[in-house]
């Protein structure tokens, strides 16, 4: 009997990548950020403040082995070794968790810098929608934080609730945004308060005949009510940006966008890295001042 393939429907596509731009570096200064977050990790090296390379790859059950498997990722092709970078920052749910990181720095304060070198001075809203939680941030033209609250009750409003829809309806993760626009007509939304229950409404849908296209559109819609509720608290001042790995599901962006009557901006880079971007940036800068104070 042939054996049959297991699809993991929730497992998202990992990436490298190196900058073309720089096919070989001789700089005088490399720095790192490496961001361990519940679900997924990214690494971001800098080449004089420049992105050189990036890996953006799932958590694994030893946070140490998912921060030097990130940063290994991240250089491959590059030439560099971990001695070569001068300074590196942990940052995300595992910060404490990397062996080679020189200091920790919250992740609030490392998306909202890296918010700010993806999208521009002019961001003053950033939602961040990570696996386990979602922030809503303000910040100034630096990048600096102003202000923020955090949701992390259930994981009903995060990355890892949409992993789990997708593996019951057997939907590829990445699909989900756009099958949730393959629909007649917006349902009312699945209960927004747990992962549970909103899987249980989810299997009751179905049986009584909703096709995966309604429940996924319930689902996103459910998750954008509750995001704009963390928005709405927080207050909204644009411009208004959004990281992490939901940034890329237009089933759940495009929703807050209409239910807030805002457009996001759009993206340079991939809003996944933005907390181990942000990292590396506060990583150079502290090199840079160091240097400065012995230079007097």
């Amino acid at each position: 009997m042939a054996e049959i393939e297991k699809v993991e429907y929730w497992r998202w596509t990992e990436s490298n990548w190196k900058n073309p731009d720089i096919p070989d570096w001789h700089g005088s200064l490399i720095t790192a950020g490496v961001d361990i977050g519940s679900t997924s990790t990214q690494a971001v090296i800098l080449a004089d403040g420049v992105p050189y390379a990036y890996s953006n790859m799932r958590t694994g059950s030893n946070s140490p082995d998912s921060a030097i498997g990130a940063i290994n990722w991240a250089m491959k092709d590059t030439g560099l070794t971990l001695e070569d970078i001068t300074y590196t920052i942990g940052t995300g749910y595992g910060r404490v968790n990397v062996p080679f990181s020189n200091k920790t720095v919250t992740e609030i304060t490392c998306h909202a810098r890296g918010a700010n070198y993806i999208y521009g001075p002019t961001v003053r809203t950033i939602l961040d929608m990570g696996g386990q939680d979602c922030k809503a941030i303000h910040c100034d033209e630096k990048g600096t934080v102003t202000s923020f609250m955090m949701n992390d009750k259930c994981a009903a409003g995060t990355g890892r609730g949409m992993e789990v829809i997708a593996n019951l309806l057997a939907v590829r993760v990445e699909d989900i945004g756009e099958m949730s626009f393959q629909i007649d007509e917006e349902p009312a939304p699945v209960s927004s308060t747990c992962v549970i229950f909103a899987k249980s409404e989810a299997t009751k849908l179905m049986r009584a005949g909703w096709t995966k296209e309604k429940v996924l559109a319930a689902y996103c819609h459910a998750m954008a009510l509750r995001v704009v509720r963390l928005l709405e608290r927080n207050g909204m001042e644009p411009d208004f940006a959004i990281t992490g790995g939901i940034a890329k599901n237009i089933g759940v962006t495009r929703r807050i966008e209409k239910l807030m009557n805002i457009k996001a901006l759009t993206p340079t880079m991939d809003t996944q890295i933005a907390g181990a971007l942000g990292a590396a940036i506060i990583a150079k800068e502290l090199v840079e001042k160091k240097r400065a104070k012995e230079n007097q």
